[in-house]
């Protein structure tokens, strides 16, 4: 796989943003209801209420409204967010990290328990421990993440009040950070008692979005276990006597890891666009909490800086997925 194919999906990027941007505005200028009328008060004079289309650009025609927003969406101007009265662009970068790092938290616990899970129904093949891990699978991914969010609110916020179910700090604590990325930038100072108090706000919404993760990823895992169990050179090895445990992770592993790990990328994409539902119910302060309130108050310019931020950042996702994909299987590489 060449450095081409790298520049034709950088290249493929550009419609499809594009594309994005089309569907998105035309989407939103379709909708009913007039933002200009939800943000201005009943005492407003028509002077006033023209004042401010003018002002967010909506009393030029559909055509000329969407060449300022692409010309702008260009150079990384999305304009002013019309509920909060702030920079479209600080408002997005402001709240992404916070629910980047509770992705990422629900990730590796997703593929950390989804590892345990796959490895052990195969090593255990035939007897109970596989029928438990099925059985385990089969429960967290039949509850979807919200109803997984209450009822770890009813067990560890009511029956035993151990951890906090709102916010992403406590708001009793006066804490100053240089960016966004909170726990990440506490391990690195070493200010480990602040990471404690971020980390202990991120277990339940982060848990809730890992379970139904961990079930698709011991299953994909599962599939990819049995099928390299039954390839020749592992019953090569086996017939050499080795022991069924240095067989399956030293031999079998390595290869069912490849699909494994593109279906963790892809399921990182639908994270991060899937975490509405939880900050809403956790009260966390990112980037779906965000976008509920900008599409509750139709906030056109906040919606529509969200969506292409969202693209490049997918797109960006769904190449460094490629890339791992070809480092990790060498017949991709040598194509």
């Amino acid at each position: 796989m060449s450095v081409n194919y790298f520049l034709k999906r950088l290249l493929m990027a550009i419609p499809t943003l594009l594309g994005v941007a089309i569907i998105v505005f035309v989407l939103l200028r379709v909708v009913p209801g007039d933002p200009v009328a939800m943000m201005i008060g009943p005492e407003a004079t028509q002077l006033d209420i023209e004042r401010l289309r003018a002002f967010y650009g909506l009393d030029k025609s559909i055509v000329e409204q969407f060449g300022l927003f692409l010309g702008n969406a260009f150079i990384g101007d999305f304009g002013t967010s019309i509920s909060y009265k702030q920079d479209v662009m600080e408002l997005v970068l402001g709240h992404l990290p916070s629910t980047l790092e509770l992705t990422l938290f629900a990730i590796f616990m997703g593929v950390l328990f989804g590892l345990f899970l796959g490895t052990s129904a195969v090593y255990w093949k035939g007897s109970w421990p596989e029928a438990v891990v099925d059985g385990i699978n089969g429960l967290t991914i039949a509850i979807p993440d919200f109803l997984w969010a209450l009822l770890l609110i009813l067990f560890f916020a009511v029956l035993v009040p151990v951890l906090p179910v709102s916010g992403r700090l406590d708001p009793s604590l006066s804490l100053k950070f240089d960016t966004n990325f909170y726990l990440i930038e506490s391990i690195f100072r070493g200010n480990f008692n602040t990471a404690g108090i971020i980390f202990k706000h991120m277990l339940l919404p982060g848990f809730a979005l890992a379970l139904p993760l961990t079930a698709v990823i011991s299953r994909v895992l599962k599939t990819s276990l049995v099928e390299a169990m039954s390839q020749d050179y592992i019953l090569l090895v086996q017939v050499k006597g080795f022991e069924r445990g240095w067989v399956l992770f030293r031999h079998a592993l390595p290869n069912a890891l490849i699909p494994t790990i593109t279906l963790s990328g892809v399921q990182f994409m639908f994270l991060v666009g899937g975490t509405v539902l939880i900050e809403l119910i956790f009260a966390y302060p990112g980037i779906g909490n965000m976008a509920v309130s900008a599409v509750i108050n139709r906030d056109l310019p906040l919606i529509q800086g969200i969506t292409l931020i969202f693209a490049v950042l997918f797109i960006f996702l769904n190449l460094l997925i490629d890339l791992s994909y070809v480092f990790l299987n060498p017949r991709v590489r040598n194509e």
